[in-house]
């Protein structure tokens, strides 16, 4: 079978564009005309047979189905890069762009604060740093993707960077109001702040683990929330009992700004994974990231 190299080199432009947002300024990143690319783009779309961006005057956006090929194709440019860069002798550099998206509450209270160590570490490499708890197209347009539970089944490897507590957390002046529960069954009489689950849209289930034992409270709420952020300055606030992972609420709870709710009650584990794409060896950047991720959480005693 003959290689069509202009499938090759339309996905890359489709890269570009997509970093980008609109033709001029990928043309400008590639060194070729606005027209040049849009006309690279319009033969990859003829290729695939399906329309991949949305065009107005100021920007395009991939359509649904530039999206899941974006996806798809993404990690095997980044493969091609890396074969590149092990026959130029530098696959044990730790170089070039790292993408990442990161869980939003990791993000913020563990690892921004480390990222300039890390950059130190590092100094060929930088990185393009998003925030997000959402796992649908996690790996578009990014080398490692970090996310709080369970892995799902997919083609992503799957490497598990942390465990942390599960705990139960409320703030002084509203256990003074309202009582310190004295059982999980007690919280069905409290005021609840919910974390909504981001893959299934509902909010996650209160459940309390001592030894053998499991109980699952349904817990009454008025407030659902979609970022743990939000929610635990509610919750130092005293609008109710939160319920969170245990890694990033130590400040809160040395400050006594939050306290320990059912504390023997708070033995459930809930894991953080990286995920990148399904190859042999992930590239230098993407195992030093991994790897420094893994020592920040020894650090903190959160595995």
């Amino acid at each position: 079978m003959v290689f069509d190299t202009r499938l090759l080199t339309g996905v890359g432009v489709m890269a570009a564009v997509t970093e980008t947002g609109n033709f001029a300024r990928a043309a400008e990143m590639l060194g070729l005309t606005p027209s040049g690319v849009s006309r690279a783009v319009a033969r990859l779309e003829a290729r695939v047979g399906v329309r991949l961006f949305d065009r107005n005057p100021r920007e395009v956006s991939l359509t649904e189905e530039g999206r899941r090929f974006h996806a798809q194709v993404m990690p095997l440019l980044a493969g091609l890069d890396e074969a590149a860069a092990e026959a130029a002798g530098a696959a044990a550099v730790v170089r070039g762009r790292l993408r990442v998206s990161v869980d939003p509450w990791f993000a913020r209270t563990v690892l921004a604060s480390r990222l300039q160590e890390f950059l130190r570490r590092y100094p060929l490499l930088s990185v393009d740093f998003s925030t997000s708890n959402y796992r649908e197209e996690m790996m578009a347009g990014f080398d490692v993707a970090v996310r709080f539970g369970p892995p799902d089944s997919s083609s992503l490897i799957a490497r598990k960077l942390l465990e942390t507590r599960v705990v139960t957390v409320a703030a002084p002046a509203y256990l003074e109001r309202h009582g310190v529960p004295r059982s999980p069954h007690d919280l069905v009489h409290h005021e609840a702040l919910l974390f909504r689950d981001p893959q299934t849209g509902l909010p996650f289930p209160w459940e309390f683990h001592r030894d053998a034992e499991r109980v699952e409270v349904k817990v009454a709420s008025r407030l659902v929330l979609d970022d743990p952020s939000v929610a635990v300055s509610a919750c130092v606030a005293g609008q109710g009992i939160f319920q969170s992972v245990a890694v990033g609420l130590a400040p809160f709870l040395s400050a006594g700004d939050l306290v320990p709710v059912l504390p023997e009650w708070s033995e459930e584990l809930y894991p953080l994974y990286a995920y990148h794409p399904s190859r042999h060896l992930p590239p230098a950047k993407v195992r030093a990231f991994l790897d420094y991720v893994r020592e920040i959480a020894q650090d903190t005693g959160t595995i």
